[in-house]
């Protein structure tokens, strides 16, 4: 348990570090997806320690990377318009959007 746990605080740390450090839309876009996976680990790994007999937390995961690829989905979509608009998806250039 202590092994998938240790991975698991791996990747937030990195999505976290990521999401603060990167500039573009699609680097700050994998950094969540990072986020979101090492909190499915994180379920699939309790669930199978205090309840190994039932399967909540696998249903859970499933049921959150179904949100996350409609999240990933709409990002993109999001991603795709801003640089239609401003021909680059670099954070600092957002402040042109605004009006």
């Amino acid at each position: 348990m202590e092994y998938y746990l240790v991975v698991s605080a791996i990747m937030m740390f990195a999505g976290i570090y990521g999401f603060i450090v990167r500039r573009s839309l699609l680097g700050i876009l994998i950094s969540i997806e990072l986020i979101l996976n090492s909190v499915d680990i994180n379920f699939m790994v309790f669930n199978r320690y205090l309840y190994p007999d039932q399967m909540e937390g696998f249903f859970f995961t499933l049921f959150a990377i179904g949100v996350s690829a409609a999240e990933t989905a709409i990002a993109i979509a999001i991603c795709i318009n801003v640089y239609r608009n401003l021909h680059s998806i670099q954070v600092k250039n957002l402040d042109e959007m605004k009006n």
